[in-house]
């Protein structure tokens, strides 16, 4: 909502528009040490009823943002919303798939997040009208009312009931990959730190993007016309994934959406700047860090077992939601102080870092189908 009321909140409220914006680090701050408290919550009282406390705590931040007169209360808001974000996104959002769909919920966790990926497309306008209508502070009252009066009946009402049968329960509880106690840690920490970099770097660069199209040698003309591009080629690449479905694998999207990601920077680092290299960069970028965050959606389910998605999920919220806390801010020193070859640089590093944690996963996991593919040897007859 800060794309669109950023600018206006900040005159009103007597403060700089980098400090209204950093309401949102202040949102993935709080969200992310929640993350693990969430997971336990999630395990112990299903999604719905997290997502319903979720809207309540929604409200309340929403409530106290109309409300703000000065510095405290806006930071407070935000806290506030932090919670929220914790107990009502992504992580519960996708169990609450999984809690009825198992390990076949991929699909709608893509078709999910195809939606996501358009809500802003279909709020900003909105957002922009209701405020030219009513004003920021009423535009805010009337969010927390949607979040009341909309989201929690239909977290409550609304949402299927979890599948309770004996057969959905012995599936919710078999894991894909059969790690070991020592495999299991090391792929959860694969796991964690290729999501949080991948996350660090599209996070990082979607508010400097169009500075960076500039300093590549863009006119601002072309920038615009190739930073509005990017929002449709990623969810165009949510959709791929939307179309595979079950078929879909997360450890392949994941490699293929790294190194679509890594071999974008590199384009643009080792070819002379031009405006039809400028767009292979864009394509290759957006449809890569699209392809990444569906990815880094599924890859718990492709990895553990449904029962404890939700847990895991919420786990991995935590290094992913403090790399997108601080990255906005890193990538935008780099670009300002050290200039557009280095900000491409060090995404083309963490991509790379990233892509080697990647296939260290995939390795891992094909150790683990290969021991328990073997078969094991006859005994010898004595008879």
């Amino acid at each position: 909502m800060l794309g669109v009321m950023g600018r206006v909140i900040a005159p009103d409220l007597g403060l700089a528009n980098e400090v209204i914006f950093s309401g949102l680090s202040i949102m993935m701050l709080v969200s992310a040490l929640a993350g693990p408290a969430t997971g336990r919550l999630l395990a112990r009282h299903g999604a719905a009823n997290v997502m319903a406390v979720a809207s309540v705590i929604f409200a309340a931040g929403l409530l106290l943002l109309s409300a703000a007169q000065e510095l405290f209360v806006y930071g407070l808001a935000w806290v506030v919303i932090g919670v929220g974000g914790a107990l009502g996104l992504s992580a519960p959002a996708y169990t609450a798939v999984v809690e009825r769909e198992g390990l076949g919920g991929k699909r709608v966790i893509a078709i999910l997040m195809l939606f996501t990926g358009l809500s802003a497309t279909v709020f900003w306008p909105v957002l922009a009208a209701v405020n030219d209508l009513v004003g920021w502070r009423l535009t805010f009252i009337l969010c927390a009312a949607l979040q009341i009066f909309v989201c929690l009946p239909l977290y409550l009402f609304g949402l299927p009931k979890p599948a309770e049968n004996q057969e959905h329960a012995a599936a919710a509880e078999t894991a894909p990959v059969a790690f070991t106690e020592p495999e299991r840690r090391k792929a959860f920490f694969l796991v964690a730190a290729a999501t949080a970099i991948s996350s660090f770097v599209s996070f990082g660069l979607a508010p400097s993007l169009l500075a960076l199209l500039r300093a590549a040698g863009a006119s601002p003309a072309l920038a615009l016309q190739l930073g509005s591009a990017r929002g449709a080629i990623g969810v165009s690449a949510r959709f791929v994934d939307m179309v595979l479905g079950r078929r879909g694998n997360a450890l392949v999207t994941s490699v293929v959406g790294t190194s679509m990601t890594l071999v974008s920077f590199l384009v643009v680092l080792l070819v002379t700047s031009s405006t039809s290299l400028l767009v292979v960069f864009i394509l290759l970028y957006s449809f890569g860090t699209g392809v990444l965050a569906v990815a880094r959606a599924l890859l718990p389910l492709s990895l553990f077992s449904a029962r404890e998605f939700g847990l895991q999920s919420a786990r991995l919220s935590l290094p992913q939601n403090l790399a997108n806390a601080a990255a906005p801010v890193i990538f935008t020193a780099i670009l300002d102080r050290l200039g557009a070859t280095a900000a491409l640089a060090t995404g083309a590093v963490l991509s790379a870092i990233s892509l080697a944690l990647v296939l260290m996963l995939v390795a891992l996991v094909r150790t683990a189908h290969a021991r328990t593919t073997i078969p094991s040897s006859p005994k010898p007859h004595l008879g």
